[in-house]
């Protein structure tokens, strides 16, 4: 957890936080990270009582029992400790030594945006902005958050469009913030199919990046390891490893301070591995689907802007025997809409916001659970004064 601000006369304020913390009675073990014995605490965890998976259980989280180890993958705490990524080159990684008798893997990704890419959502394409000789956020609307292994990747995310605070203006989110600003939403990359790549024995690098960027995002990760308590070692392989980057289309029309941009794509990915433990012989089979649209224009002399977001997600695991029969199904699906519409006039600022956080979890059957947080509001800003509509 992470919490900063900005001190001085006119932002500081106070910050009145309860946490919650589950946490399991058992034993905390230390394990090599890599060959010069330089050692990390991890959380050793035992299976969590009860009747073992069960299907309501797979509806509602990947984790059907806690993870045996928890290994962070974050900066070294020199000036905190998550990673902060300027541009698409920055590539930060840990080395872990993932231990021989894993049989599943997940890699728990968070992501926070700060700076000129605080409102990614709604930057225009930086050709508008040197056109105009104007200096404002740019690099256009698209972002994407990806993990690798050994500098390849091996899954992708279209991030929450996560409106902070201090867009707009500190007014605008008073008395409750926006979705998600001071419970940032973390992405599940189901890594199973690729144990193949780091059941070795040796050290391999875990990275973490986001496309399209500029300066700068926050990023750390935790991966989840699940180990096979029977066999010291297990076997495993890579079927299908297929992860392309999202196919975009743009369009823009300029005229001066006025504009439209639009950006489209769509795309998926698949990876397929099976893994041999006392288990059984289990494959698991991701599929994920992306679909990106943005749409921003600027009218009245950039006096008026509007932005028009849309975001889906669809995310299906299946694990299946070494008979091809189906054994556990998961099925996620999510959507971003975002809109804003924000006027500016001599001494007044009228801004229109509506966004969205809707989630399905569900094993293409009979057992769902769906999350539908919305949020509208509408606000005019005269001389820094809020009135509420």
């Amino acid at each position: 957890m992470i919490l900063q601000s900005i001190v001085d006369n006119v932002s500081t304020g106070v910050y009145n936080v309860s946490v919650t913390v589950l946490f399991y009675k058992n034993s905390s073990i230390t394990v090599s990270l890599n060959r010069n014995d330089l050692s990390l605490p991890i959380l050793a965890e035992k299976e969590a009582n009860g009747d073992g998976d069960s299907v309501l259980e797979g509806v509602l989280s990947f984790y059907d029992t806690p993870a045996d180890l928890i290994v962070p993958i974050s900066d070294d705490g020199d000036t905190g400790f998550w990673y902060r990524i300027k541009n698409e080159i920055d590539l930060p990684s840990k080395q872990i030594l993932v231990p021989c008798n894993t049989h599943r893997a997940v890699l728990e990704l968070y992501v926070s945006f700060h700076g000129n890419d605080e409102s990614w959502y709604s930057n225009p394409p930086s050709s508008y902005l040197r056109m105009n000789n104007i200096s404002l956020q740019g690099n256009g609307a698209y972002r994407e958050v990806f993990v690798t292994i050994d500098g390849a990747s091996v899954g992708s995310e279209l991030p929450f469009p996560v409106v902070l605070t201090s867009v707009f203006n500190s007014l605008f989110w008073k008395p409750v913030v926006s979705i998600g600003a001071f419970n940032l939403p973390s992405y599940d990359f189901e890594v199973t199919p690729f144990l193949e790549k780091v059941l070795d024995g040796q050290v391999h690098e875990f990275g973490v990046g986001v496309g399209n960027v500029i300066p700068y995002w926050l990023v750390d990760a935790n991966l989840h390891i699940w180990l096979d308590k029977g066999s010291s070692s297990v076997t495993a392989g890579t079927v299908v490893a297929h992860n392309p980057s999202l196919a975009l289309k743009s369009r823009k029309e300029v005229k001066r301070l006025d504009g439209s941009f639009e950006v489209k794509g769509k795309g998926g990915s698949e990876s397929k591995g099976w893994v041999i433990s006392t288990a059984g012989n289990l494959t698991t089979l991701v599929l994920q689907e992306f679909r990106f649209q943005s749409f921003i224009q600027f009218q009245k002399n950039a006096t008026r802007k509007f932005v028009k977001l849309k975001i889906k997600v669809n995310k299906e695991i299946q694990v299946l025997n070494d008979r091809g029969e189906l054994l556990k199904r998961v099925i996620v699906k999510r959507k971003y809409p975002l809109n804003m519409i924000t006027t500016t006039i001599p001494g007044r600022i009228v801004a229109n916001v509506s966004h969205a956080f809707l989630e399905t979890w569900s094993n293409g059957n009979n057992m769902s659970r769906t999350i539908d947080n919305l949020r509208s509001k509408l606000v005019f800003l005269v001389n820094q004064t809020l009135i509420r509509g």
